[in-house]
C-alpha cells in the first residue's frame, strides 16, 4: 500500500488539469501576445484563470499576476513594495514562523536599510494582537504575515490583524502569504484588508512552477523581473499559459464544495491526532482542532530521529516529511520549532503529516498501525 502524508510539500494534481494542461500545452499553444488566432486561444486560458481566481477572492481580475509561485510572488510582494514606497519610512514587520520565501526576502531588505521587527509567537505558533500593535509605527510600510503555518499547521488571526494595522497606520500594506491557507478557507482580501496575497498552485491539486499575486489596484509596486511588459509590467516575460491553465482549474475544483472536503480533512485529522497520542513519548505540537489548519499535523517521538523514522515509515510505503519541502536537501533545526519553545531533544525528533482530498480514513489506519509497530522496536534498538 502507497500513502502519500507530504501534501504540505506538494499534491498530486487532478486529473482534469492535468487534462487541461496538455491540451494547452499541445493544441492550443500559441503565444498570449501574439495577435493571431493561436494567441488569442492561448490568451483565453489566462483569462478563464484570472476570472477563476478573483472569484474565488472576491476581488477584481486587474489584481491578479501569475507567477512562477509562492516564493517568486512573495518576493514581487516584499520587495517591489519596500522598494516602492521607502520614502514613506523603511520599517517592516514580519513573524518568527514565515517560509524561507519570506525570511530571505526580508533579510535581502535588511542588508538595502530596511528595519525588520520578527514577532514571537506562543507555544501554539500563533502571534500576540498587542505586539503588532507595539510593534507598528508611522514609519511602517509592510507588515506581512503568513496565513496557516506550513509546519504546525498555526493560523494567524489574519482579520483582526488587517483590521488593526489600518487603524494604527493607514497607509501601511498588510501581505499575506497564504501558500498553505488558500484552498482550504475562504479568503477575501477586500474585506480582511489584505493589500497583497501569495499563492501556489501545487499545493492545491494544481502543477508546480506556477502560483498568483493579487495586488490591490491602487498599491504602488516596483517590478522585480524587466522584459518585454507583460502583466502591466509587474512580472514580464511570457506567460506559463499551461501552468496557469492548470492553477486555473485546480482553483475552480478545490473550492467546489470546499465546506466539505474541508470537514473531510478536519475528521482525518482528529483521527490520527487521536491515534497516534496513544503512543507513549508521542505528543502533538500545536493546535489540534478547528483553531487549526485542517490538513497539517507535527508529531515529535521522544528519542528517535525524525530522518529515521522517516525511512522507516517509507519501507512501509508511507511518505511523510521531516519538516518545510523548501530546506530538506539540507536539514536544520527547524525555526518554527524553535519559535514555539520546542525542547532541544524533540527538535530533531519531530515529523510532519499533511492530508489532502485524496487521504482517506483507511490510509490514516495504515499509517497509524505502522507507526505501533515501528516505533517500539526502533526505541528497542536506540541507545540512550
Amino acid at each position: 500500500m502507497e500513502v502519500y502524508l507530504d501534501n504540505s510539500a506538494t499534491t498530486r494534481c487532478f486529473d482534469d488539469v492535468a487534462a487541461l494542461m496538455t491540451q494547452a500545452m499541445c493544441r492550443d499553444y500559441g503565444n498570449p501576445s501574439s495577435l493571431h488566432l493561436k494567441g488569442v486561444q492561448a490568451e483565453t486560458y489566462i483569462r478563464y484563470a484570472k476570472e477563476t481566481i478573483a472569484k474565488a477572492l472576491k476581488v477584481n481580475e486587474k489584481e491578479i499576476y501569475f507567477t512562477s509561485g509562492g516564493t517568486e510572488s512573495d518576493n514581487i510582494a516584499l520587495i517591489g513594495s519596500a522598494l516602492a514606497n521607502h520614502r514613506a519610512g523603511r520599517r517592516l514587520i514580519t513573524t518568527e514562523i514565515e517560509h524561507p520565501g519570506i525570511m530571505q526576502a526580508m533579510k535581502h531588505l535588511e542588508e538595502q536599510g530596511f528595519h525588520v521587527t520578527y514577532l514571537p509567537v506562543d507555544q501554539n505558533g500563533v502571534i500576540s494582537l498587542e505586539d503588532l500593535r507595539r510593534a507598528l509605527t508611522k514609519d511602517t510600510i509592510l507588515v506581512s504575515i503568513m496565513h496557516t503555518n506550513n509546519e504546525i499547521g498555526a493560523l494567524q488571526p489574519i482579520e483582526e490583524a488587517g483590521a488593526l494595522i489600518k487603524k494604527v497606520n493607514p497607509n501601511a500594506l498588510f501581505h499575506v502569504d497564504a501558500v498553505q491557507g488558500f484552498g482550504k478557507f475562504r479568503i477575501y482580501p477586500k474585506k480582511m484588508n489584505i493589500d497583497m496575497l501569495s499563492a501556489s498552485g501545487h499545493k492545491i491539486h494544481g502543477p508546480k512552477g506556477v502560483g498568483f499575486l493579487y495586488i490591490q489596484e491602487n498599491i504602488k509596486i516596483k517590478p522585480i523581473i524587466f522584459g518585454g511588459g507583460q502583466q502591466s509590467g509587474i512580472r514580464s516575460g511570457t506567460e506559463n499559459v499551461p501552468g496557469i491553465a492548470g492553477l486555473g482549474k485546480a482553483v475552480e475544483m478545490i473550492y467546489t464544495d470546499l465546506e466539505a472536503e474541508v470537514n473531510k480533512l478536519y475528521g482525518l485529522k482528529q483521527l490520527f491526532t487521536d491515534g497516534v497520542t496513544k503512543l507513549d513519548n508521542v505528543t502533538v505540537n500545536g493546535l489540534t482542532g478547528r483553531d487549526s489548519a485542517p490538513h497539517v499535523v507535527s508529531v515529535s517521538v521522544r528519542g528517535i530521529r525524525s530522518e529515521v523514522l522517516l525511512h522507516a515509515l517509507e519501507d512501509r510505503g508511507i511518505y511523510v516529511s521531516a519538516g518545510s519541502a523548501c530546506s530538506a536537501r539540507k536539514p536544520q533545526p527547524s525555526a518554527t520549532l524553535k519559535a514555539i519553545g520546542l525542547e532541544k531533544e524533540l527538535l530533531e525528533s519531530t515529523l510532519r503529516f499533511s492530508f489532502s482530498v485524496f487521504t482517506t480514513a483507511e490510509e490514516i489506519d495504515y499509517t497509524l498501525q505502522a507507526m505501533y509497530d515501528i516505533i517500539p522496536m526502533l526505541r528497542k534498538y536506540t541507545r540512550h
